[in-house]
Parts: C-alpha cells; structure tokens; sequence
C-alpha cells in the first residue's frame, strides 16, 4: 500500500532538529484530528468498532493525506503528538469506548465477552468474538480491563458466570477476593446495564469519576486464608533435675519403647519449624533406633543388659552411664498366634490426605505381614462405633482388604464406644498363650461418651486385666491428642507411635512388627541406686513422663513399660564423679559423717542397678541386678562402640531442642560431627535421616 510504502521510507530517514513553525503546526493538525473523533461525546467504548491502535492509525493517514508531512524535516515530529494521544487515551479510557447501542467487546482475551442486547441486533457468536479478542491481545495488556457492561436481567451473563467462577477459583487457592467497585451513577450510569466486576490493576486518572479498581493483595496466600486452629494435646513436663546423690541417691522409672516423640520431631522439621518443646521426650527419640546391644540366650530370660560409663561429650567435668537393655528375639517359628482388633477413628476430623488414607494403607501393609491363621477384626467409631468386620482369618485378605478399603470418614467421635467394642471382639476371639491386641488408629480427639483421660485410663486398667493389650498410633497434626494416647497405650500395656508417612508405617508395622505386636515382658521398671562415695550428683535424661516413686519399684500392682520382642531399650544418666570438679550442688555441711565413717559397703561401686519386670501371662515380677564398677568404664569417649555413640548424639540432639542448660554450649555441628562418626551400619536409612534432621534444625534454629 502506499501509505506503508510511505511509513517504511520515513522511518528510514534520519529526523533533522524540528523548527518551532512545523512543531506548531504538527499539534494543531493533531488536536483537529482529536476533535474530528468527537471523543469527549462519549465517556468509554469505542465508536464504529475502532480500537485504539485503529485510531492512531487513521489518524497517521489523515496527517498524511493533509501532506503536513510532505517534507522530510516534519517526520521526526509526528511522533510527538501521536504517542501523545495514544498514551492519552490508554490512561483515560481503560476499556474500549462505545456509543448507543452498539456492541460491546470486552479487552481480556480469556475472558467470554458481554453484548448489550437490541431488538434489531443479534448478539454475536462467541467464536467471532473470541477470535477478535486474540487479534488485539498483542497490543492490549490483560491488566488493562476495567468495568464491564452486562444486561439487566435477572439471568446471570457469561461474563458474570466466568466472573464468579474466577472468585470461587481463587478462594481454592487461597487467594481472597477484592470487592467489586460500585456501578458508575451519574452521567456515566448506562441505560439498562450494571457493571461487572473489574479485574483491572491499572489506575484512573484523577479527572476522572470513576471509582479506581482495588489492588488485589500481595499477602502470600497461607498468610490471607484464617489459620486453622492448632489443637493438638500434648503433655506438658519439666526437665530432669539434677540431684545429689547423697540426699537422694535413688532413681526409679519405668522402661519405654515409644517411638512417637521422634516422629513428631521428624515432621515438625520437615514443615520448616523446630518442634514445640513438650514434644521432644528424648528417650523415645534414642529409642527410635534399632541398636545391636548383647541380647540374652534363651527366652527363658527376655532380656539382658549392659552398663558402661564414658565420658561426657558435651562436659569435661562429668561421665555418662549408658544403660543398654536388649530383648530376645523370637523367631517367626516361634511367633504365637495373633488375634489383633484394628480400632479405626472414622470421624469427621480424620478426613486428611495424612490421617485416614495413609492409615488404610498402613494397614494394608500390617495385613501382608500376618500369619494365615492369625485373626482380624475391625471396629470403627464416629457418631457411634460400629462393627467392620467380624474375626477373620488372615487367610482372607482380599475381604478384610477391602473392608479397610471401603471405610470413610464422617461424623463426631465416640472413643469410649469404640474401645469397649473392640475388647468385646477381641475377647470373642481370644487366642490362650496368643497375642491379643487391640490396634487404635486415631488423631486422638474423642469428644462423645468418655472423653477424660482419667476416664480412659481406668476402662484401659480394667480391659488390661482380661490379657488384652493395646497400642495406639497416632496421624496427622493441628488436632493430635498425643497426651491422650500415651495415657492409654502406657496403661494398656502396649507402645505409643505416630505415624506421619508411609515410610514410618512400614517400619512400625512391618520392619518392627515382632516387637510391635509379640511382648516379651511387661511392668518393666528401673531403679538406680547411686554410691554417694563415688558419684556426687546425677540426672536421667529423659523419661520425665515415666517417672516412678521410689516405693513403686517393689510393687506389682503399679503399672510400668512393656518391651517387645527384638526391643532395645536405652537409658542415659549424666554422673558428676565425686570431687571431679563439676558439682552444681553445695554438699552438705553436716552430711560427710555418715559416708567418711568407714563403713560403707560397695565403696568402690559407681551405683547399683536393678530391673524389674514380669512375664506376660504372670503377675509376680522378677529381679535382676547389675553393679557398675570401675571395670565398666571406658577411658574415652571414642573408644565407645558405634552404637553408644549414636545414641548419645541423638540424646545430646533431643536436649539440644529441649534448650537444656547441659547443651546449652554444645552445638548441633558437634551432634553432626558425633553421629556421622557413628552411623555405622544403616540398612534402612534411619541414621542417614537423622543427620539430615540435625541438619534442618541447625538451619532453623542456629549453632545455639
């Protein structure tokens, strides 16, 4: 065309300064041509269909057609006044204007276009309309939109729909919508048309009348969403003291295999906080890993123990007593029958991808693992409990499978019926010299019937008496009632574990089934009676919520730990050596008499200690003792085996999040330093992960 041809030659000539006249002269041409457009008759749309690139073009040709630029020395002013007017006009008309009643086409390319209705015009077809959208999307900006014009109807336009649509799609993302800016009144109030909500982020010039469209929010959107409300339940205590042992040279407690605490800790890291601090009970952090200590020979002694006294990491000045407790194993061969009730919470609150559909598929692992011959029962509870599946035989595993596979969440949660149901099922199918165990699977919150932990702890006392054990696995976060479930796993003979990926319930479930489901002894406690002649104070690290009384030690009706087959147990006490120098506590002004007199026995023994523990099917405990003489000790920290070593660095980690004083100076690349010297073996990756879990809490929380 010529005009092109035209355009193409001048823009190939270099522009000459521009004289004041042809400036002049230029602008008026300009102006005319604004005023020709009549633009100030109409307040938004556009007139004949032309969109702005339209105009600027036609307003090229009639600058041209007027030979105002028939010189070269007028071409390098034209383009003054055209971006000019173009910038004008993007600023104070945001949509494309129109006029009376003719069609209105809306700027977003993705977004269905509104027609105001005439008698005499059809509306368009979607497709012409889309399709003349796409063609000014390169020179229209998506951001550019403002109100749109819908009819008046009681019917919702597409623009409408696509609009609500668009809210209800950003309410799923988190994202909050703004409110939408009242119809334009006044003179620009449109005969029988409301204005839509605008998604424009571009902002109106100040003459103008038209309220600006509001910013959508920057906030991130987990920052814009109402946080859910945490609820979980977690049993608050205080740290060990240190105790002297001439005032109180006796330390009794109760054995644990739990297994939750380290979870918990896992999964906290894993989202980016360092873990609530009741929440690291270090004993079940240290016992999370599978140890190789000495086990005993034969059944007949379910476990046996070794006790050594090395130096202390993290203080010059004191030693630890390392006590390590193995259990035997019993051979698959030797395995007893099992008769197991799966106890499922099915409540409204399990309906999370990690609370109910991870505990299916936990199950279905535990499934594969059982015995043909051994028995499974199912009860779920919600508003009510219910029976799933009466005692079958594992032989049947595609129908108890699919009983597991079928259940859905819904509904309030009745624990106490639930519980009484499964004991009744387990007692209806109670295997003699068997494994009888009732499995609870819960985030914990039982809010119908009893409900107290008290409540609970008396029901589990009384069902533990029929021979029937209990364990509990805990799923999810923000509604956990973690103290609940160590009340009743703790009195119900069995383990406390929580389960936060498949991973950990494969190595609850299936690597440490034995030890999981088959006990080997039970009301395991612990006492240590400390030589004030050589030891002048002591702590236990852990075990703060298996604390026992002294006069406990001796009496079988008092409740204690449980140990599985395959279990190991280890316990930690921090000992000051007398006159090391590291004493926290003033000695006794009037107290030396009583041990300088010459007459104390076992002088030359750093403590005493005593375990005990009975069988499972017996009620009268049995005694076995251990003293710690200087032919325990080790001279130095590294020549301590790796597994003594790995698990002081994983105590050392759990008080290290504790913001225990004893570690206070000891920092998280000295933990690391400690366990990647020590991982050792590590078949499953258990250790691997603790390092890197280390890693994140130094990364979180600092080298404290």
């Amino acid at each position: 065309m010529a005009d092109d041809n035209e355009l193409n030659r001048l823009r190939d000539i270099a522009a000459p300064a521009p004289a004041k006249d042809a400036k002049a002269r230029a602008f008026e041409a300009a102006l005319r041509a604004y005023d020709q457009e009549n633009i100030s008759a109409v307040t938004q749309g556009s007139v004949g269909g032309l969109r702005l690139t339209e105009r600027a073009q036609k307003l090229w040709s009639e600058i041209m057609q007027k030979k105002l630029i028939a010189t070269p020395v007028l071409a390098g002013l034209v383009a003054l006044p055209i971006a000019g007017y173009a910038t004008f006009h993007m600023l104070r008309e945001q949509p494309p204007k129109f006029g009376g009643d003719e069609k209105i086409t809306e700027t977003l390319a993705d977004k269905p276009a509104t027609v105001k209705p005439t008698p005499a015009e059809p509306k368009p077809a979607r497709s012409e309309l889309e399709k003349d959208k796409k063609a000014d999307a390169d020179v229209e900006s998506r951001d550019a939109a403002d109100a749109l014009v819908a009819p008046a109807s009681p019917q919702k336009s597409e623009s409408t729909v696509a609009s609500g649509a668009a809210q209800q799609n950003a309410l799923e993302r988190g994202v909050l919508a703004e409110p939408a800016p009242p119809a334009p009144t006044g003179e620009f109030a449109l005969d029988g048309a409301v204005s839509a909500p605008s998604t424009s982020r571009a902002r109106m010039p100040a003459e103008s009348k038209l309220m600006a469209p509001q910013q959508p929010s920057t906030l991130p959107a987990d920052q814009m969403q109402p946080q859910p409300e945490n609820r979980d339940r977690i049993e608050d205590f205080k740290t060990n003291p240190v105790h002297a042992a001439l005032e109180d040279p006796v330390s009794t407690f109760s054995i644990d295999v739990d297994t939750a605490s380290y979870s918990f800790v896992r999964s906290s890291l894993k989202q980016g906080t360092l873990p609530q601090v009741d929440t690291v009970r270090v004993e079940e952090m240290i016992n999370y890993f599978p140890y190789d200590w000495k086990g005993p020979e034969s059944a007949s002694t379910p476990f046996n123990s070794t006790v050594s006294v090395m130096p202390t990491p993290w203080n010059t000045h004191t030693r630890l007593m390392h006590v390590a407790i193995k259990g035997f194993d019993v051979k698959p061969t030797e395995q007893p029958k099992a008769n197991l009730v799966f106890l499922i919470d099915v409540s409204g609150s399990m309906d999370e991808p990690d609370k109910l559909p991870l505990l299916k598929s936990a199950f279905r692992l535990l499934v594969s693992k059982l015995k043909a011959d051994d028995t499974i029962s199912i009860v779920t509870y919600a508003g009510d409990a219910g029976t799933v599946l009466e005692p079958t035989k594992a032989s049947q595993k595609d129908k108890i499978l699919s009983a597991i596979d079928n259940l859905t969440p819904g509904g309030s949660t009745a624990g106490e019926a639930g519980i009484k149901e499964a004991y009744r099922l387990a007692q209806k199918s109670f295997v003699k010299d068997g494994v009888n165990r009732v499995m609870l699977a819960t985030d914990g919150d039982f809010n119908v019937g009893q409900s107290d932990d008290d409540d609970l702890k008396r029901l589990i006392e009384k069902e533990r008496k029929t021979g029937v054990f209990l364990s509990v696995f805990g799923f999810g976060r923000g509604n956990l009632n973690d103290q609940m479930m160590q009340t009743i796993a703790q009195n119900g003979n069995g383990t406390a574990a929580y389960i936060d990926t498949l991973a950990e319930a494969e190595k609850v479930l299936v690597e440490d089934a034995s030890s999981t489901l088959f006990t080997i002894a039970k009301d395991v406690k612990i006492q240590v009676e400390f030589n004030p002649n050589k030891v002048s104070e002591y702590r236990l690290i852990g075990y703060e919520t298996r604390a026992l009384n002294r006069e406990d030690f001796n009496n079988d009706r008092v409740d204690a730990g449980d140990i599985g087959s395959g279990h190991s147990v280890t316990a930690i006490y921090e000992i000051t050596p007398k006159g090391s120098g590291g004493e926290q506590i003033d000695a006794l002004r009037y107290g030396q008499a009583s041990v300088d007199n010459g007459g104390v026995a076992n002088a030359d023994e750093y403590a005493f200690v005593k375990i005990r523990y009975k069988l499972p099917n017996e009620d009268v405990s049995k005694l076995i003792t251990t003293p710690v003489t200087s032919a325990n000790e080790i001279s130095s920290f590294d020549q301590a085996s790796t597994d003594q070593r790995f698990s002081v660095a994983v105590a050392a980690f759990g008080q290290k999040l504790r913001d225990e004083d004893a570690t206070a100076k000891f920092g998280y690349d000295k933990i690391m330093e400690i366990a990647t010297a020590a991982r050792g073996a590590d078949p499953f990756g258990y250790r691997s992960e603790f390092l890197s879990l280390v890693r994140l809490a130094s990364a979180l929380g600092g080298n404290r």
